[in-house]
C-alpha cells in the first residue's frame, strides 16, 4: 500500500467567484450551455455546481483532449452521458479531430427544438448563442478559436488566464461566449482534487509535486503498467510504493545529484510534464460507474 499523501487541496481565486455569479447573470442572452471538459478527467473536470447554476438550460458536453486519453474510456464516457440526456462529442483541439461533429450535434439533437420553433415563425437567419463553460485549463479557449477560426480567446498553457467574457461568431450559425474557468469553493472529494492536480488544472505552486507524481506514478503501475515500462524502461512491481517507483525513474533517467543520490524533485517534474503532453501514453484516470466501468476494465483485460 502506498503511503503517499497530499495535503488537503483547496483553490478558489477571487475572480472565480465573480465568473460564477457572471454566468448567472448572462444566462438569458444565450440559448444552450455547453461545458469544456478534460476527456482524461470526465468527472473531476466537471463542476458540480454547474447544473444548479445553468438553470435548465440545454446543456452538451465537449471532452476534450481525447488525444491524451484512452480511446476505449473516452466512447464509453460518450455513451454514458448521452444516456443521461447530455449531447456529448469528444475533440482533439490541437489537431481539430472531432470538432466538425460539434455544429451537427448541437443544432439537430441539442436545439433542435428551438430551432424548429424559429423556423416555424420565420426566423431561420437568426444564429444560436451560446455559453462556453469549464474548469481551468480544459481547453475553452482553444475550442472556440478553432471552431471560429481565428485567434480572438486568449490562450495559455496555465490555469485561470481568461479572466473575462468574450463574444465570438462561429460560421453564420452560432456565436459563442467564451466565460472565465471557473471551480468550485471547495473540493469536498479530495481523490477528485488529485485527479486535477494530475492534469495540470490546479496551480503547481499550491501541491507538493513530488507527492502528487508519487501517487500518479502508482495509479499508472495499478493501471498502464506497460506504458510506464515503454516510457521510462523499469517494470513496476505491484509492492513498490510511489516513492520507490519515482525513485526508479529518476535512477533510469540519470537524475543524480551529489553523491550519487536521485533527484527525486527532477523526476517528479519530467513525470508530471510529461504525463500532461501525453507523452507516457493514452491514459484516462476515472471511468464511468457502475456496469460500464465493469465493461471497459473487461475490454482491457481482452
Amino acid at each position: 500500500m502506498d503511503q503517499a499523501q497530499l495535503k488537503s487541496i483547496q483553490w478558489f481565486p477571487g475572480h472565480m467567484a465573480k465568473t460564477r455569479r457572471a454566468i448567472k447573470s448572462n444566462l438569458p442572452l444565450v440559448d444552450a450551455v455547453v461545458e469544456i471538459i478534460d476527456a482524461r478527467v470526465p468527472v473531476s473536470s466537471q463542476n458540480p455546481e454547474m447544473s444548479g447554476m445553468i438553470s435548465g438550460k440545454p446543456r452538451m458536453i465537449v471532452l476534450n483532449k481525447c488525444d491524451m486519453a484512452d480511446d476505449r474510456a473516452t466512447a464509453k464516457w460518450i455513451d454514458y452521458f448521452r444516456k443521461s440526456g447530455v449531447p456529448a462529442v469528444a475533440v482533439d483541439c490541437k489537431t481539430g479531430k472531432g470538432l466538425k461533429s460539434f455544429m451537427p450535434v448541437l443544432q439537430k439533437e441539442l436545439l433542435k427544438e428551438l430551432l424548429a420553433k424559429r423556423a416555424s415563425k420565420g426566423m431561420t437567419g437568426q444564429p444560436v448563442r451560446v455559453m462556453i463553460v469549464g474548469i481551468p485549463n480544459v481547453g475553452k479557449s482553444s475550442f472556440i478559436n478553432k471552431m471560429s477560426g481565428s485567434k480572438k480567446a486568449k490562450v495559455e498553457d496555465r490555469p485561470g488566464v481568461t479572466r473575462v467574457k468574450q463574444w465570438v461568431k462561429i460560421g453564420d450559425g452560432a456565436e459563442m461566449l467564451d466565460m472565465p474557468g471557473v471551480l468550485w469553493p471547495k473540493f469536498d472529494d479530495q481523490e477528485a482534487a488529485q485527479r486535477l492536480a494530475f492534469t495540470g488544472a490546479i496551480k503547481d505552486e499550491i501541491i507538493d509535486t513530488e507527492t502528487l507524481s508519487m501517487l500518479l506514478l502508482r495509479y499508472l503501475a495499478d493501471n498502464y503498467p506497460a506504458m510506464l515500462t515503454a516510457r521510462y524502461k523499469f517494470e513496476p512491481d505491484s509492492e513498490d510504493t510511489g516513492k520507490i517507483l519515482l525513485e526508479k525513474l529518476g535512477k533510469k533517467r540519470g537524475m543524480l545529484i551529489s553523491g550519487g543520490e536521485i533527484d527525486t524533485e527532477r523526476a517528479a517534474i519530467t513525470v508530471l510534464d510529461e504525463f500532461r503532453a501525453g507523452k507516457i501514453g493514452r491514459i484516462t484516470l476515472e471511468m464511468p460507474p457502475h456496469k460500464q466501468e465493469e465493461d471497459i476494465n473487461e475490454d482491457a483485460g481482452n
